[in-house]
């Protein structure tokens, strides 16, 4: 690994991460139009802490959390030997955030981006997937497109590879089903740290105009009770995968960050139904179908 200063990465990361906060904040309660993000400042006991900012109730937003964290300390030993770093001395700071909107022709969407030192060993990670309740197919192209062309500014590689990876990681393997249609999902790249700074960042970047175009387009489509259900029964799957799944949800509460922040992720209204299976055929079917075959969303046409 080529030599760099980590100290500075771990403050320029966390003067990045709250610039994005702020840009995505902004964006997004003029999105919304009506509700206002709430700022919760918190501290860790270990050391660090965070500034989390939810969003709910919102006209277009039902419920949204955009986190920054920097916590540091060490790890109990048996979380320790999990990671890819060395020993139990750790701090590590990012942007998480988790988006559910109240239409369900607007998808939720989530994104994280994180640098991570731990020992002798430091590492980037992160990435953004989207997971539609009623799949556009130019939507899904939109969005992987910006994201390659993110990738593709810093290595024409980055992008299948990273594409891969998110499909796998975004799999809930008791469902046979993706959470979503994807996006890029990367960690521990093991390159030139300032080179995954400035990509880390070209990403973080990306994301309003990745997604903001598609909830603009969506969010005032008519919705119907039945479509409505649909929405909360497929939220049903997501909470699945962070409580089952998730990394990030696993290392919050492993390392001991703010309960409340850590599981602002989980929409607000949710339902499991018994056994419940779309009618053959219909727009909700297709959209399983989809999530159990991965495309090449963004070298699809239209």
């Amino acid at each position: 690994m080529t030599t760099v200063d980590v100290e500075s990465l771990k403050q320029r990361m966390a003067a990045f991460t709250l610039t994005l906060q702020d840009e995505i904040c902004g964006a997004l309660e003029r999105l919304d139009g009506t509700a206002r993000f709430r700022e919760d400042p918190w501290t860790r006991p270990g050391g660090g802490g965070g500034r989390s900012r939810v969003l709910e109730d919102g006209a277009v937003l039902e419920k949204a959390g955009v986190n920054t964290s920097i916590v540091y300390g060490e790890l109990e030993e048996q979380f320790a030997q999990k990671l890819q770093g060395e020993g139990r001395t750790f701090w590590a700071g990012g942007i998480s955030l988790v988006l559910h909107p109240r239409n369900p022709h607007v998808p939720t969407v989530h994104a994280n981006y994180r640098f991570i030192h731990q020992g002798g060993k430091a590492w980037f990670g992160g990435g953004a997937d989207l997971t539609p309740y009623y799949l556009y197919e130019e939507d899904a192209a939109h969005f992987h497109r910006t994201h390659k062309a993110a990738c593709d500014r810093h290595d024409p590689a980055y992008y299948p590879r990273f594409k891969a990876a998110c499909d796998k990681y975004f799999h809930l393997r008791h469902r046979e089903e993706s959470r979503g249609v994807g996006g890029i999902f990367f960690e521990n790249m093991g390159g030139d740290l300032e080179k995954e700074f400035a990509f880390v960042q070209d990403c973080g970047r990306a994301f309003l105009a990745a997604y903001l175009p598609i909830a603009e387009r969506r969010k005032d489509t008519p919705v119907t009770e039945a479509q409505r259900f649909w929405q909360e029964v497929r939220r049903g799957r997501y909470v699945e995968f962070n409580l089952v799944y998730d990394r990030g949800t696993v290392f919050g509460l492993e390392t001991r960050g703010r309960t409340e922040s850590i599981l602002m992720s989980l929409p607000p209204q949710v339902r499991w139904r018994y056994d419940h299976h779309p009618e053959p055929g219909s727009w909700e079917a297709r959209l399983v179908e989809v999530l159990r075959h991965p495309r090449d969303w963004a070298g699809q046409g239209g």
